[in-house]
């Protein structure tokens, strides 16, 4: 089509995420223009005027170039100006830039006028969430659902989000997420010299890497021992696991690992040596639970259908209606 308007008539599309940021390309357009507008809801710019009704707008961009500053090609101006032919620059988000937005919601959630429920929770009283949420991941990635898994991982990041703005609260030692997201940056950062320091000849492939990993994790944390920083509280396999694995860097000898006859040395020796073969005792054993409780359910419905109550038919009711068995004769 052959625009009405004068030379020079842009549209701005700002990112509400970002704020105030204007594209690179749009500068010598807003630079050259005789008059720039805001729309409604837009951040105004130094020296932007409120937006006129879009058919005064119209009149005004035929006569001079003028840039409007929006948020979106549906604010009614924005939609005139572009169906007339004016240029249209959005703003580029980075990745990372709903991240902004989310911690935005977490502030006003906690902010007075927020949440009440959200407002009275501390870490002590978050600790459950940070667990079920974690769990209910690792079960979709389990069940390998992509749907659920995306929901989970937005749980976990309000978790950390959460966390993040109750420490900003605490007035003897305040740290907010910003400062939270710089210190994981500076860990991976420092961690991969092999990427970020122009290489590293420790580093040949995932394998050596993880090696590194742990010799810088010892010397950036000083630590005095070989399981220092291990996490006591995870599950007793995946700790039986993660010791075994620490201290067999440190070439530990296998004949060192407890002894007994107890269930928990027992226990202890299978997840290390698992470990140690390359397993990860932790998920193998999860993958044999979650079978497990599934062929519980199949017997169930079997019973079921066949006009038993699971509850009350006994050890060869269930023998009978287990899947894989062989019918009895």
């Amino acid at each position: 089509m052959t625009s009405s308007l004068a030379a020079g008539c842009a549209v701005v599309l700002l990112s509400p995420r970002l704020g105030p940021v204007l594209p690179a390309a749009a500068l010598p357009f807003l630079r050259a223009a005789n008059a720039v507008y805001a729309a409604p809801g837009a951040p105004a710019e130094a020296g932007a005027e409120a937006a006129p009704d879009p058919a005064e707008l119209l009149r005004r961009a035929a006569a001079e170039p003028v840039v409007l500053i929006a948020t979106a090609l549906t604010d009614p101006a924005a939609a005139a100006l572009h169906e007339a032919g004016a240029r249209v620059f959005g703003t580029p988000e980075p990745a990372g830039a709903a991240l902004v937005e989310a911690a935005e919601v977490m502030d006003r959630l906690r902010s007075p006028g927020g949440c009440p429920w959200d407002a009275k929770q501390t870490h002590d009283s978050l600790r459950q969430y940070l667990v079920e949420e974690t769990y209910e991941l690792l079960e979709a990635i389990e069940d390998g659902d992509r749907q659920a898994l995306r929901e989970e991982l937005g749980d976990v990041l309000l978790q950390v989000l959460f966390h993040a703005r109750v420490a900003a609260e605490d007035p003897a030692d305040p740290f907010s997420v910003d400062e939270v997201a710089g210190d994981l940056v500076a860990k991976l950062v420092g961690r991969h010299p092999h990427v970020f320091a122009g290489g590293d000849p420790a580093v040949r492939d995932a394998e050596t890497q993880e090696v590194r990993w742990e010799e810088l994790k010892q010397a950036e944390k000083r630590r005095e021992s070989t399981v220092d920083g291990v996490a006591l509280g995870q599950p007793a396999v995946a700790l039986a696991a993660k010791l075994a694995q620490r201290t067999a860097r440190a070439g530990f000898p296998a004949d060192l690992l407890p002894d007994g006859d107890g269930t928990g040395a027992t226990l202890f020796v299978v997840a290390a040596l698992a470990k140690l073969a390359g397993e990860d005792p932790e998920n193998e054993l999860r993958v044999v639970a979650r079978r497990y409780a599934e062929d519980v359910r199949a017997a169930e419905r079997s019973a079921r259908a066949a006009g038993l109550d699971p509850a009350t038919m006994g050890p060869d009711g269930w023998r009978a209606h287990w899947p894989g068995r062989p019918p009895t004769t």
